[in-house]
C-alpha cells in the first residue's frame, strides 16, 4: 500500500533511465511510490503517452522494457514501489496509420477483420465503412491536386500497396490494387473525407472530441486480455505494483472492468480518474482504492478562500466582463454549444440508436430530447447497468436531468423526452423489450459514455475559460460558483474518506490541472483583498490601454491579468501559448477548428505589449509583493493539509518546490532535480529555509517521511482522523493517529489577511491533546495542557505546524 506517490511524466526527453537517476532523491524526499505516466508504446514523440499504438510493447521512446525493469529494480531496492497510468478507453489513430496494427487490419479488411470488434464503430452509418476525415479538402479536389497517391512500399513492412496523403498511409483492400484511383478509394473499407466532416459524420467513438483517438471496446474479454496482457505480466512479475485508470467513465462497463482488473491482479492498489461533481460519491461497488484526488483538491483549496470576497469579486467581474450571465446559465450555454457544434456526430449516433428502438417517433424530436438531456446532466455518468434492476440513485439522476431539460423544451416536446428517458433509465421500454436486448443495452451505455465528453468539454474546457470571477477556482472537478468553504465541511469530507476509501489518492497539482496548486494559492488571496485588487485592476487597465486593440473583450483581458499575477514571473513564450489556448478553448470568439485571426491578433498584441512593458512588469510585481505573505500562508497550508489528510497524497513532478505552472503543456516542462536535491541536502544539514520554495520542500519532505515511517497513523486499519478545536476561525487543525490515540496534529493558518487585521493570534489557542509534542518543521517541543497550545507561539516561525507526540 503506497504511503505517498510522486508523478513522473516519462517520454523521449525523460525516459525510464532518467527516472531511475532520481529514485534516490525521491526516496530521500520521503516518497513511497514512483507514479508513472502511461508506459506503453505511443505515437512517436508523444510527450504524454495517452496516444497508445501498441499494448504489447513498453515505450521505446522512454527506453523500452529493459529500461523500465532497471527503473523498477532501482526503485524497489530503494524501498519504493511503481504505479503506472493505464489508458483502457482508446488508442491513437497515428500517422502513419500502420503504427496501430489492429486499426490497420480493420482499415484493410473492414468489418470482417479479426480486429473489427476492438473498435466502437457504427458501420451502418457509412454503408459498411469507417470514416477517415483526414483531408484538407474534398476527395476529388485532393486527387486532382495530386495530394492523394498510391505507393507499393508502404505498411509496417514497407511492402504493401497503400494510399498516401502527405504523411498519412492507408492500406488497400485485396483485389483493388489495379483500379483507377477514384474507383480504388470507393472500393475501400474506409471513406476518405475532409476533416470537417468529422463533426457531423464521424462513425467511431473517440476520446472526447479528439478524432485522432479511437475508442476500443475493452468490455470484450478478448480485447481486455490483448490490451492488458503486458501490464498484467508487469504486475505479476513484480515490476509494477499498482495502476491509475484513465477516464473510467468512458468505458461501457466501468464496474466490470475494475472487477476484471482486481481479479487478475489480486486486488492491487488501483485509483481511477473519476471526477465527482458536488456531493456525488464514488460508486461503492467499484473495486478500487478511490479517485485520483480532484475531490480533495476542491475542498482543500476552498477552505483558503474568503467568502467575504464573493460580493465584491462578483461585482468586479461583472464590470470587467460587461456580462451579468449567472454561472449556471453560462454552463448550460457552453454545454449546448458543445452538443451542437463539437459533438453532433455523437448525438446523431444516439438518435439513430434510439430510432431502432422507438419505431415511429419523430427523429428531430428524439434528437432534441437527447441533446437537452446531455446538456442537463450534472455529472459525468448515471451508472444504469443493462440487465440489472434499475438503481434508484441512477434513475434519480436521469430524472433530475429530464426535469432540467424540460425548461428548455416546448411542451409539445415533452412526450419525446419522457419516452427517451424511460429507455435510457431502463424503466419504461417498448412492449416485450428488456435492457438485455442488444440495441437497448447499447443505447443505455452509449448515452452514459457521451455524458462525460459533454461535461468535460462544456464545463472545464469551455465555461471555465469564459468565467473569470476568481479563476483559481476554475479547476477540474471544481466549483467556481462557490467562494469559500468552512473548515467543518473539510472535516466532514475527511471523515467520510477515512470511513469509505482511506487509501484513495489526494492531489494538489496534476498533469491535467488548469493551474498549479501554487498559482491557485496566489489567486485565492484575491478573495481576501478584493478592494485592493479592484484598485490594482484599475491601474492595470490604464497601463494596458496602449496595448489594447479593438475587439479584445473584457472577460479575456481580466483572465489575462489574473493569470499574470498568478504565474509571475513567466516568459513571453509560455504566456502567449497559454493565452492562445485559453481563448480557443473558451470558444467564445475563436476556436481550434475555426480560428478568428483578427481576434487572435488583437489578443496577441495585447499579450505581447504587456509582456514587453517594464512599467506593467513593475505593476505585476507590486501585487505579488503585496500578497506574498498571504500567498505563503495558502501555499504551505494547502500542502500540509493535502499531505496529512486521509488518503494517499500525490506530489506532481517538481511541485515539492513552488511551481507556478499553467495548463498543459506548460505544466510538463522539464524539472530541475539537481536544484531540488541541493535544497533538500541543505535543509537536512540544518540550514533554515531560505525562501518559500525551501519552506514548501521542508513541509513536503517532513510529512512524506513521517507517513512512510508511520503508515499505521494514516492508512492503517485503525487509522483515525479528528478535528481539533481552535479558539480562532483562522486556525484549521486536525489529528491523525490510531487506536492508541492521536499521534500527529496538523495546524494551518487560513484567511491570514483578516487575521492580521484582527490583531493577529493574540491569546488564541488550539486544543492539542495534553502531552509533549515536537514540531517536525522547527524541532521545537511544546507541552500542551488543559488550555491547549498558544497559536502565536506555535506558528511564530511558519504558518503551519506538524506536531508529533513526543512523550517519553
Amino acid at each position: 500500500m503506497p504511503t505517498s506517490t510522486y508523478r513522473l511524466q516519462v517520454h523521449e526527453g525523460f525516459g525510464f533511465d532518467a527516472a531511475a537517476e532520481v529514485v534516490e532523491q525521491l526516496a530521500a524526499l520521503g516518497v513511497g511510490v514512483v507514479y508513472l505516466s502511461p508506459v506503453l508504446r505511443a505515437v512517436p514523440g508523444s510527450v504524454h503517452g495517452y496516444d497508445v499504438v501498441d499494448h504489447r510493447v513498453v515505450s521505446p521512446d522512454a527506453g523500452g522494457r529493459d529500461a523500465l525493469d532497471r527503473l523498477a529494480t532501482h526503485a524497489h531496492e530503494a524501498g519504493l514501489g511503481i504505479v503506472v497510468d493505464v489508458v483502457p478507453n482508446h488508442m491513437a489513430v497515428p500517422v502513419p496509420e500502420h503504427l496501430n496494427a489492429p486499426l490497420w487490419a480493420v482499415l484493410r479488411e473492414g468489418r470482417e477483420s479479426a480486429y473489427a470488434h476492438w473498435f466502437d464503430v457504427d458501420w451502418d452509418a457509412e454503408d459498411g465503412r469507417i470514416l477517415m476525415p483526414l483531408l484538407g479538402s474534398e476527395p476529388a479536389e485532393a486527387i486532382e491536386a495530386g495530394e492523394i497517391t498510391l505507393g507499393a512500399d508502404g505498411g509496417p513492412g514497407a511492402d504493401e500497396t497503400v494510399v498516401r496523403y502527405f504523411d498519412h498511409e492507408l492500406p488497400v483492400a485485396a483485389g483493388t490494387e489495379g483500379l483507377p484511383l477514384p474507383e480504388l478509394l470507393d472500393a475501400q473499407h474506409y471513406r476518405l473525407t475532409s476533416w470537417r466532416e468529422a463533426r457531423t459524420r464521424l462513425n467511431y467513438r473517440r476520446f472526447f472530441d479528439v478524432t485522432s483517438l479511437i475508442a476500443i471496446r475493452v468490455e470484450d474479454p478478448d480485447v481486455f486480455d490483448a490490451t492488458h496482457e503486458l501490464l498484467l505480466s508487469l504486475h505479476a512479475g513484480g515490476t509494477v505494483d499498482g495502476f491509475r485508470i484513465d477516464h473510467p467513465d468512458g468505458l461501457a462497463d466501468p464496474r466490470g472492468y475494475l472487477d476484471r482488473l482486481a481479479d487478475r491482479t489480486g486486488n492491487a492498489w488501483v485509483v481511477v480518474e473519476k471526477i465527482l461533481e458536488g456531493e456525488e460519491t464514488l460508486q461503492p461497488s467499484w473495486r478500487c482504492a478511490g479517485t485520483t484526488g480532484y475531490d480533495a483538491l476542491l475542498r482543500v483549496q476552498q477552505v483558503f478562500v474568503d467568502p467575504a470576497g464573493e460580493e465584491p469579486l462578483t461585482r468586479l467581474w461583472h464590470e470587467q466582463s460587461n456580462d451579468l450571465t449567472p454561472l449556471e446559465d453560462l454552463l448550460v450555454e457552453a454545454k449546448a454549444q458543445v452538443v451542437q457544434d463539437v459533438l453532433p456526430a455523437e448525438v446523431g449516433r444516439l438518435t439513430r440508436d434510439l430510432d431502432r428502438i422507438l419505431h415511429g417517433h419523430d427523429l428531430d424530436e428524439v434528437r432534441l430530447a437527447v441533446g437537452e438531456l446531455l446538456i442537463a446532466m450534472d455529472r459525468y455518468r448515471a451508472y444504469v447497468v443493462p440487465g440489472e434492476e434499475p438503481d434508484p440513485t441512477a434513475v434519480g439522476v436521469l430524472r433530475d436531468a429530464a426535469r432540467r431539460a424540460r425548461t428548455n423544451l416546448a411542451r409539445d416536446d415533452f412526450p419525446a423526452l419522457h419516452t427517451v428517458i424511460g429507455v435510457l433509465a431502463g424503466v419504461s421500454l417498448p412492449a416485450g423489450a428488456s435492457t438485455t436486448d442488444p440495441d437497448i443495452a447499447d443505447v443505455i451505455v452509449r448515452f452514459q459514455q457521451t455524458c462525460g465528453p459533454v461535461m468535460a468539454k462544456g464545463i472545464e474546457d469551455t465555461a471555465f475559460y469564459r468565467y473569470a470571477r476568481l479563476t483559481g477556482l476554475n479547476e477540474v472537478g471544481g466549483d467556481p460558483g462557490r467562494i469559500g468553504m468552512p473548515p467543518g465541511e473539510l472535516h466532514a469530507f475527511c471523515a467520510h474518506v477515512l470511513a469509505t476509501s482511506p487509501t484513495t489518492m489526494t492531489a494538489g497539482s496534476t498533469h491535467d490541472t488548469k493551474r498549479s496548486e501554487d498559482v491557485r494559492a496566489r489567486l485565492s488571496v484575491l478573495s481576501e483583498l478584493p478592494e485592493e485588487w479592484r484598485s490594482w485592476m484599475e491601474r492595470a487597465r490604464e497601463l494596458g490601454a496602449s496595448h489594447r486593440r479593438r475587439g479584445v473583450d473584457g472577460a479575456t483581458e481580466y483572465l489575462v491579468w489574473q493569470s499574470l499575477v498568478g504565474a509571475w514571473p513567466i516568459s513571453p513564450e509560455r504566456f502567449a501559448g497559454y493565452v492562445e489556448k485559453a481563448v480557443r478553448e473558451s470558444k467564445a470568439r475563436t476556436t481550434w477548428t475555426d480560428p478568428d485571426e483578427t481576434y487572435e491578433s488583437a489578443v496577441g498584441r495585447l499579450v505581447d505589449g504587456l509582456m514587453a512593458d517594464l512599467v506593467v512588469h513593475d505593476h505585476i510585481a507590486s501585487w505579488v509583493l503585496l500578497t506574498s505573505e498571504p500567498a505563503r500562508v495558502n501555499t504551505l497550508g494547502q500542502k500540509a493539509i493535502q499531505l496529512l489528510m486521509p488518503g494517499v497524497p500525490d506530489v506532481y513532478q517538481g511541485t515539492e518546490l513552488v511551481d507556478l505552472s499553467l495548463v498543459d503543456p506548460d505544466n510538463r516542462r522539464p524539472v530541475d532535480y539537481a536544484e531540488r536535491a541541493a535544497r533538500l541536502a541543505r535543509l537536512d544539514a540544518g540550514s533554515p529555509p531560505a525562501d518559500l520554495s525551501d519552506e514548501k520542500l521542508l513541509v513536503t519532505s517532513r510529512i512524506l517521511r513521517l507517513r512512510r515511517a508511520h503508515p499505521e497513523w494514516f492508512t492503517g486499519e485503525e487509522a483515525t482522523y479528528a478535528a481539533v478545536p481552535a479558539s480562532s476561525e483562522h486556525a484549521l487543525a486536525f489529528s491523525r493517529g490510531d487506536a492508541s490515540g492521536p499521534a500527529v496534529v496538523a495546524v494551518a493558518t487560513r484567511l491570514s489577511v483578516a487575521l492580521e487585521r484582527a490583531g493577529g493570534w493574540g491569546s488564541h489557542t488550539v486544543a492539542v491533546p495534553s502531552g509533549r509534542w515536537e514540531n517536525l518543521l522547527t524541532g521545537q517541543v511544546h507541552v500542551s495542557g488543559e488550555g491547549g497550545l498558544s497559536l502565536a507561539t506555535l506558528l511564530e516561525t511558519l504558518p503551519v505546524a506538524v506536531l508529533v507526540r513526543h512523550d517519553p
